[in-house]
């Protein structure tokens, strides 16, 4: 059997397969080694996903974010190993996983577009080339918490007309102290942040929260994308919320870019099982 686990910042989804059988998705919530070290992992997977400890694997595929260096692979690798008692574990960049599970063994331009962002040019079997995503703070363009970021920016700037700034309020029943001590104060700030991606799905029609979205998928697209010179000619292919909630106006973004809208999921997992059920030697 095969334990896949696909992990953003916010949430990471672990699905069995293998032998012919396929398990429901078990859900925890994000881990990232550069937020949280190898005993916290642990701790988290005995809370969290104790219900598949005894399935025993005989092999982990784990992709997830900030998975990028040795010493953080490592970090994610000894709490597995400690956890399922597994020796064949194998770590790969979230970003690996959503190329994989976007473009199969075919060339492309994979991007993610979550509570973060990131993106690539794939070769069809290693990632070539990435510009850096950088983090919510210094980049994440057009990820939920960026997007998060600036309706909050426009709510407590008065960027934003007074009945949307009031159904806000109204929402989500926070004070304007608490969201600064969420946003400072409080470990993920970039989970905080990301929720309010939703309040500007819900209301897509203002075109002040149209703006945010729009002009936050360009300039992914002017620091990203437009960097891969194959993006020129072959798909631009998304997975995560973001990209999935706001297809239609990611995808009118590109062709506005003179880019081709290429394959966009909410989540790379059912792909994931279906590159490793294809390729089971990697």
């Amino acid at each position: 059997m095969i334990l896949i686990a696909d992990s953003g910042s916010t949430k990471t989804e672990w699905r069995l397969t293998g032998n012919g059988i396929t398990g429901k998705s078990v859900f925890s919530a994000g881990i990232n080694p550069y937020f949280i070290n190898t005993d916290e992992i642990l701790n988290l997977l005995e809370k969290e996903i104790k219900e598949i400890k005894s399935t025993k694997p005989e092999t982990i595929w784990f992709y997830g974010t900030g998975c990028n260096s040795e010493s953080k692979n490592d970090s994610v690798s000894l709490a597995l190993e400690s956890f399922f008692s597994t020796k064949e574990i194998k770590i790969g960049s979230d970003l690996l996983g959503a190329a994989r599970s976007l473009c199969m063994n075919k060339p492309g331009i994979a991007c993610i577009m979550g509570t973060g962002s990131n993106s690539c040019y794939y070769d069809g079997s290693s990632i070539v080339s990435n510009v850096a995503p950088l983090g919510y703070i210094l980049g994440d363009e057009g990820g939920a918490a960026v997007l998060g970021r600036k309706l909050l920016t426009g709510v407590l700037k008065n960027q934003v007309p007074p009945a949307i700034a009031a159904l806000f309020f109204e929402t989500y029943k926070i004070t304007r102290a608490e969201i600064l001590e969420n946003v400072y104060m409080k470990p993920f700030p970039n989970r905080f942040l990301g929720q309010f991606a939703k309040f500007i799905s819900a209301n897509i029609g203002v075109p002040e929260l149209r703006y945010i979205v729009d002009s936050s998928f360009d300039e992914f697209i002017v620091r990203n994308v437009n960097q891969y010179p194959e993006a020129k000619s072959l798909p631009v292919n998304f997975t995560g919320s973001v990209a999935y909630h706001f297809r239609a106006c990611l995808e009118e973004r590109l062709r506005k870019n003179n880019l081709i809208p290429g394959k966009i999921i909410l989540s790379p997992m059912e792909d994931l099982v279906n590159y490793h059920l294809e390729y089971p030697n990697l």
